[in-house]
């Protein structure tokens, strides 16, 4: 396989793309000028196989409904053996348009009206959207800084438990934080779950996008986990396929697979077939040495990005195991996170997330997105320096 250039700079603005297009509604970024680093999808083309898939049915020209799926599901439990060790049985895979989707269902099929849904937090910013949405409370297990890395406080959290809970979404790795967890801490996990007889969700988005150093362990491998595990994976984030919007439920309980299965029936769920090809293509030796080399890319990026953020008094990244989102600490500068925000947007101009959209515990933090090319990164890194310059 050719290495991608991941340097390649690739023009996106004027092309429907959330990240560059939305910047300046939502940041007050300008593109003209400015730097995305908000929208959790990367500026990098996807392997050629890819490509060429979409390409070849393109240039067929007939987009009929997708029929046999036996390849595509074949790709799927090939990844998941290969790069993960996880047997997983075909017959227990659903596919739902992207994993947003998947988790509103999993409220929907497991739980009712007002009952309520543990996170951890902070945590992926659109879990609020659709669990509020679906009329469920949620209840926020703030996580613990130490020295810097998230831990679990599981005696606080039994605490806080009202017997009204139902689900657990779990975000593994941890979007926005980035950690890894580890078997001891996912079979901590499991058994808070197993006392409050809680549905684990876990959306396992970022499993492939693991930092050199680190290995992610799939939920469903911890003892214990088939009775109550819901797995959600998608090839999305890891190949920057996010507009296909398709992701995989997997569930080997069967009560949990028929209550899903009997929701998705009722809302006539299906996915596109434009995102089983991509799939397929996606889940395979060339897609996985294009990970490989991605990986190693971004943990360049990381270096850069984090030896600059440390140089600015006050100011700390966390400690990057997973994902390609840097989860950065202004609460040392002394300065209010609105301030903190301006800076960045106005003095920098770079789009990013700001902490307290993640719940509990996010307040002194922005999310920066690093995967894009490294001329980029060495901007932004330059950019914050000069917006802070008053703290050096």
């Amino acid at each position: 396989m050719t290495l991608p250039d991941f340097d390649q700079i690739i023009e996106r603005r004027d092309t429907h793309s959330a990240k560059w297009d939305k910047m300046e509604l939502v940041s007050g970024v300008s593109p003209d000028d400015g730097l995305p680093m908000w929208v959790a999808d990367m500026d990098f083309r996807p392997p050629q196989s890819v490509i060429d898939s979409v390409r070849a049915q393109a240039d067929h020209g007939i987009f009929g409904y997708f029929g046999d799926d036996s390849d595509y599901l074949g790709a799927i439990t090939w990844w998941m053996q290969a790069r993960h060790g996880w047997t997983v049985d075909p017959e227990h895979i659903f596919s739902t348009h992207g994993l947003v989707n998947g988790t509103a269902m999993c409220v929907e099929a497991f739980s009712d009206p007002g009952d309520a849904v543990v996170m951890f937090t902070p945590i992926y910013h659109a879990f609020f959207r659709v669990i509020h949405a679906a009329g469920r409370e949620i209840v926020e297990c703030p996580m613990t800084l130490d020295q810097g890395r998230y831990t679990l406080d599981f005696a606080a959290y039994d605490a806080q438990m009202s017997g009204r809970e139902k689900l657990l979404v779990l975000c593994s790795p941890h979007n926005p934080g980035g950690r890894v967890w580890s078997r001891e801490e996912l079979g901590d996990i499991l058994d808070f779950a197993r006392r409050h007889d809680l549905i684990v969700v876990s959306d396992e988005i970022h499993h492939d996008l693991v930092l050199p150093g680190h290995t992610h362990t799939p939920m469903a491998l911890i003892p214990g986990a088939e009775e109550r595990v819901v797995m959600m994976t998608a090839s999305t984030k890891t190949f920057n396929l996010a507009g296909m919007h398709t992701g995989n439920v997997i569930i080997a309980d069967p009560e949990l697979r028929r209550r899903f299965e009997a929701k998705m029936m009722a809302l006539g769920i299906s996915p596109n077939g434009f995102g089983k090809h991509m799939v397929t293509a996606a889940y395979s030796r060339e897609g996985a040495d294009w990970v490989d080399a991605l990986m190693s890319y971004i943990d360049g990026n990381r270096r850069i990005f984090d030896d600059g953020i440390a140089a600015i008094p006050g100011v700390s990244s966390m400690p990057l195991e997973g994902t390609y989102l840097a989860w950065v600490d202004f609460a040392n500068t002394g300065m209010s996170p609105a301030e903190v925000a301006r800076r960045i947007s106005q003095d920098a101009r770079i789009a990013v997330n700001a902490g307290d959209s993640f719940g509990a515990g996010g307040t002194s933090f922005q999310r920066f997105n690093l995967a894009t090319p490294r001329a980029r990164i060495v901007e932004a890194v330059e950019r914050m320096q000069s917006a802070f310059a008053d703290l050096q």
